[in-house]
């Protein structure tokens, strides 16, 4: 699975060809979870309350390049590295 960011030892990755609706992994330490690109929401698993914040304040400062590179990964091009959250 490409990693497209990491931050403050938060993982940002993304499948090829992964299933709908559009979304991306966020790991941290040992939790893992999967976010909605649209709202931001949890989909599966789960990350400390700070993470997740900072997780969803970079998320929507990137959705844009979030959604490209989901699109990207439906035609299994490589995906776009996304700036960290700063």
């Amino acid at each position: 699975m490409p990693e497209i960011s990491r931050f403050f030892g938060i993982i940002i990755k993304m499948n090829f060809d992964d299933h709908n609706p559009p979304h991306f992994h966020a790991e941290y330490a040992d939790f893992k979870a999967v976010i909605r690109i649209g709202d931001y929401s949890v989909l599966k698993g789960a990350l400390p309350p700070r993470a997740l914040g900072l997780v969803v304040e970079w998320a929507s400062l990137h959705k844009d390049e979030l959604l490209n590179d989901w699109n990207l990964s439906k035609e299994r091009t490589p995906l776009g590295k996304i700036a960290p959250l700063e």
